[in-house]
C-alpha cells in the first residue's frame, strides 16, 4: 500500500489518456457483466435442472395439447416413480406490461416433482384442497404487493371462461421461493388449480400441455423416455420425452445460441481492449524511461521496478473492471422491470465476478508484463543518456 501514491502518479501522469483507456475498460466490463447476466438467465432453467425429471410433449410441438387420461398410463412405466401434468395458462395483471408465466397443475403432484421450491407446509395445504387456489413465486407476489388471502384477478392470454371472458379471479393461498438463486430464477410464476381451470375453461377440456416424469434412477432416463414415447407411437397424440435439461437448453436455443454469441462479442471486445491498453501502456513506459532509470538509482531493485509497472496495469484494471461490473449490477432493476416479467430475471452473480476478476488479471497480465520485461532490462546509463 505505501507505494500506492507512486503508482497513482504513474498511472495518472497523462490524465485525458489515462481517462479515456480507463472508460473503455468500463464499458467493456460493464457489456461484460450485462452479457453474462442474459446467458445465466436464459440458462438458468437447464442449471437448475433435475437429472431424475424428464418432460413428455407432444412430438412435434410443445403448443400442441396432450389428454390427461396419458398421466396414468406413464406412471405405470417400469423405472417411473412419479408423473405430474402442466398447462400453460399465460396471464397479463392489470395491463398487457405486466405478463408473466401461469400453469394449471395438481398441487400436490406438481409440488411434489420440485422439492427445491420452499413452500411453508399450510400454503402447501391450502393450496391443494382450494379449487380457486393460486400460488405466486414470492419474488413476483414482491413486485405486485400481493399478499396470502387477497383475490387475483389476472386475464389469460389464451384461455376464455365458459362465458367467453378471459378475465378469471383466483385466491391467492400461497407463496413458493427458492434458497438456490439458479432455481429461483424459475420461481417467478403463478400456479393455478388444474381442476378449477378445466372446468371453467370454454375449450380443451381433458388435455394438458405437458407432463413432467420423476424416474428413480437417472442413468436409465434413456431407456424410460423411449418405453413412454412407445406407449403413444402411432396415435393420434404422439410424444417426446427427453430429460429436463436436455429440455431446457433446446427451448433456450430456439431464440439463439445464446452462450456462442455472448462469447464471441466478449471475444472481440477484450481482444479491442487488450490491444488498445496495451498499446497506452507501453507508450506511457516509453515516455517514463528516465524517472525509471532515477527509481534504480535511487536504490530501488530490477525486480521492484518491474513490479511497479506491472501493478499499473493491474490498478487499471482492477479500477476499470471494479467500475464497470458494478455499473452492470446497478443496470439490474432497470432491466427486469423492462421486461415485465416476460424473460428470465437477470442478475450479477458470484460467479460473474469471479470471471471477471479472472479476465482483469489475465488482461492486467497480457498488457503490463513486456512494458514490465522491459524496465526490468533497463540500464541506468543507456536510459539516462537517452539511448
Amino acid at each position: 500500500m505505501r507505494y500506492l501514491p507512486l503508482l497513482w502518479a504513474g498511472l495518472f501522469r497523462k490524465k485525458t489518456r489515462t481517462i479515456l483507456t480507463l472508460l473503455s475498460i468500463v464499458v467493456a466490463f460493464a457489456l461484460f457483466g450485462l452479457l453474462q447476466a442474459v446467458q445465466v438467465a436464459f440458462e438458468s432453467g437447464a442449471d437448475a435442472a433435475d437429472a431424475k425429471r424428464l418432460l413428455t410433449t407432444a412430438r412435434y410441438s410443445i403448443i400442441e395439447p396432450l389428454p390427461m387420461s396419458y398421466l396414468r398410463r406413464i406412471e405405470q412405466v417400469p423405472g417411473v416413480v412419479g408423473v405430474a401434468s402442466a398447462d400453460w395458462f399465460g396471464a397479463k395483471y392489470q395491463n398487457e406490461s405486466n405478463a408473466f408465466p401461469v400453469f394449471a397443475v395438481d398441487p400436490a403432484r406438481y409440488l411434489d416433482m420440485y422439492p427445491e421450491f420452499t413452500i411453508a407446509h399450510a400454503h402447501r395445504e391450502a393450496f391443494a384442497r382450494t379449487r380457486t387456489g393460486a400460488m405466486a413465486g414470492k419474488r413476483l407476489a414482491d413486485r405486485f404487493g400481493w399478499k396470502v388471502g387477497q383475490k387475483l384477478p389476472i386475464s389469460s392470454e389464451i384461455h376464455p371462461k365458459t362465458d367467453g371472458s378471459m378475465s378469471w379471479e383466483f385466491d391467492l393461498v400461497g407463496i413458493l421461493d427458492a434458497d438456490d438463486p439458479a432455481v429461483r430464477g424459475n420461481t417467478d410464476m403463478v400456479l393455478i388449480n388444474v381442476a378449477y381451470f378445466d372446468e371453467a375453461r370454454q375449450s380443451g377440456r381433458g388435455k394438458t400441455g405437458w407432463y413432467i416424469v420423476r424416474v428413480a434412477d437417472s442413468t436409465q432416463a434413456r431407456a424410460i423416455s423411449a418405453s413412454i414415447e412407445g406407449l403413444f407411437m402411432n396415435s393420434a397424440d404422439e410424444t417426446k420425452t427427453q430429460p429436463e435439461k436436455e429440455f431446457a437448453l433446446g427451448f433456450a436455443k430456439q431464440i439463439g445460441d445464446i452462450g456462442a454469441l455472448v462469447t464471441r462479442i466478449l471475444i472481440a471486445v477484450f481482444f479491442t481492449i487488450l490491444i488498445l491498453t496495451g498499446n497506452t501502456m507501453a507508450q506511457s513506459i516509453r515516455e517514463r524511461i528516465p524517472e525509471l532509470a532515477i527509481l534504480k538509482t535511487l536504490g530501488f531493485s530490477d525486480g521492484k521496478v518491474t513490479a511497479l509497472v506491472l501493478a499499473e496495469a493491474v490498478l487499471l484494471l482492477v479500477l476499470g473492471g471494479g467500475i464497470g461490473m458494478g455499473a452492470a449490477v446497478a443496470a439490474m432493476p432497470a432491466l427486469n422491470g423492462s421486461t415485465g416479467g416476460r424473460f428470465p430475471p437477470l442478475f450479477v452473480g458470484a460467479d460473474t465476478w469471479l470471471l471477471a476478476a479472472t479476465i482483469a488479471a489475465l488482461v492486467a497480465l497480457a498488457i503490463g508484463l513486456p512494458p514490465a520485461l522491459r524496465a526490468n532490462r533497463l540500464k541506468i546509463v543507456d536510459a539516462l543518456s537517452g539511448h
